[in-house]
């Protein structure tokens, strides 16, 4: 019998999987476009599969709605604007929602970013990853120092305040004064949230076929402790491992994840984790990857999913779970898995002993250790 007593929170997920350039260290589902997009056609399938999904979801209420790619600004903010209405026709919306766009500041202008927010967009999501020329022709990006910086002002001049900028560190010859610069640069802005990520060498990218020579671990540490010291003195809280925000600017989409939260995902490649609050099945499906099967119904993919097994399901939630700084309330655990707590205490004990989880009952929090080696924490929940 379910322990659930009441519904997960609600997220939806809307990948457009198109960009102008495939970077070389991305692995996300991402095409370069060759022709202009089928705007019309995919907004179609996009409500299609909504529909398809609605009884999963069961007339549950959306608490986010987050557009990922791909380079969502290349649509038109009219096509984003009927793909909300089409999701509010069906869904339940919380009010206040929050509703991110992410944009590469090489496909917008200021007519864009005006007509966006009227469409519906309370934030946005800038990947700037680095605001000097070389860092930025290397990382094989389509925008430079000037097009990013006239970007974050126009956005907020189109009436912007809550926005994310995504930095990266780590970056071939990269020292620890350049990404200081970059953050220092983009902290001038004001932005509410920063993304501060390490470049990571992932398969199926260029960069892990022709890897570039990146600084050595004790460069990139001391590079992670100084832009931390920074962040911190520019009133910045990071909550998650790669996420610092101004107070109450938490990202909600990206929270919902980590505290294991339900999302529903449309689009080509988009995945989805549905729980049954009366079965305790949590269920897991994703969509065909490239555009061109998605576009085609005889091989879009039915509602068919895989439910979680127990184990899986333990170290998943921990898996995100422990990437938040300040961790999760141990009832949490029970909440989004419909296990008990028992479960896992004998690991939790363990863990407390190496010194890789701080000694609360009431709270499962990764401690400094454990944050720095999350790894070797979260491989204990396997």
């Amino acid at each position: 019998m379910s322990i659930f007593t009441t519904p997960l929170p609600l997220s939806l997920y809307v990948h457009i999987p198109w960009c102008v350039r495939k970077c070389p260290y991305c692995d996300f589902n991402s095409h370069e476009m060759k022709n202009s997009l089928p705007e019309e056609i995919y907004l179609s399938a996009l409500l299609q599969e909504l529909d398809n999904r609605l009884p999963l979801i069961e007339n549950r209420p959306i608490i986010s709605i987050f557009f990922g790619g791909g380079t969502p600004s290349l649509f038109s903010p009219n096509t984003i604007e009927r793909i909300l209405d089409g999701v509010s026709q069906r869904i339940a919306v919380h009010s206040p929602i929050e509703i991110t766009l992410e944009a590469n500041p090489g496909t917008i202008d200021q007519v864009n970013f005006r007509d966006f927010y009227h469409a519906g967009i309370n934030r946005l999501s800038l990947g700037i990853q680095s605001l000097q020329n070389d860092k930025l022709k290397t990382l094989g990006r389509i925008h430079d120092r000037k097009n990013a910086m006239q970007a974050i002002e126009i956005a907020k001049n189109a009436g912007f305040n809550n926005f994310n900028l995504d930095l990266m560190y780590g970056l071939p010859s990269q020292t620890i004064d350049d990404a200081l610069h970059d953050m220092e640069t983009a902290l001038t802005f004001e932005p509410t949230h920063l993304s501060w990520y390490q470049l990571t060498i992932e398969p199926n990218t260029l960069f892990y076929r022709q890897t570039p020579i990146l600084p050595t671990d004790d460069v990139i540490w001391e590079m992670q402790l100084a832009g931390q010291q920074l962040l911190k003195a520019s009133g910045f809280e990071q909550y998650e491992v790669s996420a610092y925000s101004q107070p109450t600017k938490q990202c909600v989409h990206n929270l919902n994840y980590w505290q294991f939260g339900d999302y529903l995902g449309i689009g080509a490649g988009a995945h989805s984790k549905i729980t049954h609050v009366k079965t305790g099945e949590v269920i897991r499906f994703a969509q065909v990857r490239h555009p061109k099967d998605y576009l085609d119904p005889a091989k879009r993919q039915p509602m068919n999913g895989k439910t979680i097994q127990e184990n899986d399901l333990i170290f998943e939630f921990m898996l995100n779970a422990l990437r938040l700084t300040h961790g999760v309330p141990v009832t949490l655990f029970t909440q989004r898995t419909g296990l008990p707590l028992q479960h896992i205490q004998p690991i939790l004990d363990a863990a407390v002993q190496r010194k890789l989880i701080i000694d609360d009952p009431t709270h499962i929090c990764p401690s400094e250790t454990g944050a720095r080696f999350l790894n070797d924490l979260t491989t204990m929940f396997l």
